[in-house]
């Protein structure tokens, strides 16, 4: 059922709107909403009809391009041509992702008469708190979720760029998770720590006996991705060496096992992550050109957590339902401030670690000021004392193991190597750290 305004003659836009599954409207040159079909009406309401689109969407009085936004009705009457933007519209189900589309239709002098718009709200992520997936609503945030919704239903390479901790094995999930390869497998690859021989045995398999330890023959990752996703997380840290044969393995998509000369088909999408500078190892020889322009078709950068501070109290909402979904956590004043004002040098990853550790330290449902790391609150102690105060030596070292947990991203075994202890030494610290809580 499509619902109209009477007073408007617009027989062939209306004639579009029932064959369209998602929410759909006609629209006036000047935002008004004159058609509609039942998806639409389901989500913005059944008085649209009438009233503006930016007033229903936005809850606004002005159009999108007048508070800072893109607005696709107003780029399609300039263009005469349909254009696309992503917003944050408010829904019956809350506020939402969605994809806006807009297609122009033309009278008979050729003048744009209304304007089609057709919304998919965004799958991969939500601007609510949620246990699972991405969530977000920031501007920064937005514009990566534009183009992970511009380049995911495609097979294109994407290089997902940002600093460590800001969750790109999540959206390189997120990617997989909306492409036409979804049904198949996701396999990712940390390419950090790996030398050239035990890259080239997990990326391409081996026969047996192709070397020693090789028992037996071993699928690579290659040929487990077989119709999925490839995530190469860390390219930037793939061996020289091994850079020429992954190139080969994309401009041929074929593979051989280490120790036999048989080729072999591949078939994934790939999804490089890295936090360096490629352009600048390219420069310096640490990285082939050649392989960077192939893997560098679809660039995401990925913000960092300071860039998207209005994200902060959804994420932090989120990764409480995450490690502690039972006990409805929230934060008191000065600890939310604190908070707010902090830098996340180790972004999203750092934030977790904080708010996990938070929820080990209160007792209660509320998190103070006390819960939160000594670089939180300040560089100092969460109680207030002078700063060259001389404290007991086991007591200096578990804040500082306290500030370290919290920053530091790798497993426990590369941490007790940065420590320059043994991984026995410091699981055994960090026990004592635990139980001093």
């Amino acid at each position: 059922m499509v619902t109209t305004n009477p007073n408007a003659l617009h027989p062939e836009a209306v004639a579009m709107l029932p064959v369209i599954s998602a929410p759909a409207a006609v629209l006036t040159p000047d935002h008004r909403i004159v058609a509609a079909n039942a998806p639409y009406r389901r989500l913005y309401g059944d008085d649209v009809i009438g009233r503006h689109c930016y007033e229903v969407s936005h809850h606004i009085q002005v159009p999108c391009d007048q508070a800072g936004e893109s607005c696709p009705l107003h780029n399609t009457c300039n263009s005469g041509e349909m254009r696309r933007v992503l917003h944050l519209h408010h829904t019956s189900e809350g506020e939402e992702h969605v994809d806006v589309e807009t297609y122009p239709v033309q009278d008979t002098d050729g003048s744009i008469r209304y304007i089609v718009e057709v919304l998919r709200h965004a799958t991969v992520a939500s601007a609510r708190p949620g246990a699972r997936g991405l969530v977000g609503r920031s501007r920064a945030f937005g514009r990566m979720l534009e183009l992970i919704g511009r380049v995911a239903p495609t097979d294109a390479t994407v290089l997902l760029m940002g600093e460590t901790g800001t969750g790109k094995e999540l959206v390189a999930k997120a990617l997989h998770d909306a492409s036409t390869r979804r049904d198949a497998p996701f396999v990712p690859v940390e390419c950090s720590g790996l030398t050239e021989g035990l890259f080239e045995s997990e990326l391409f398999g081996h026969e047996k006996g192709a070397f020693t330890g090789a028992s037996a023959a071993k699928y690579g990752l290659v040929e487990s991705a077989r119709g999925g996703t490839l995530f190469l997380d860390e390219v930037g840290d793939i061996p020289l060496g091994m850079q020429v044969k992954l190139l080969r393995l994309l401009e041929t998509s074929t593979f051989r096992r280490v120790g036999s000369v048989e080729p072999r088909m591949a078939d994934f999408r790939l999804i490089c992550a890295t936090h360096r500078g490629l352009k600048a190892m390219v420069k310096d020889g640490g990285f082939r050109e050649d392989l960077y322009y192939r893997i560098n078709t679809f660039p995401i950068p990925l913000p960092a957590l300071r860039d998207r501070r209005d994200d902060l109290p959804i994420l932090i909402e989120s990764i409480w339902q995450r490690v502690a979904p039972e006990r409805n956590l929230r934060l008191d004043e000065e600890a939310q401030a604190l908070l707010a004002n902090y830098r996340f040098p180790g972004n999203i990853r750092e934030l977790r670690n904080i708010l996990e550790r938070a929820a080990l330290l209160a007792d209660g449902p509320v998190v103070t000021a006390e819960h939160l790391p000594d670089e939180v609150v300040g560089g100092a102690p969460s109680r207030a004392s002078d700063e060259h105060d001389i404290v007991r030596l086991d007591e200096a070292e578990q804040r500082y193991l306290r500030g370290v947990i919290a920053r530091f991203t790798g497993t426990r075994s590369e941490l007790a190597e940065v420590l320059g202890v043994s991984e026995r030494k410091l699981y055994r610290k960090l026990q004592a750290l635990r139980a001093s809580a």
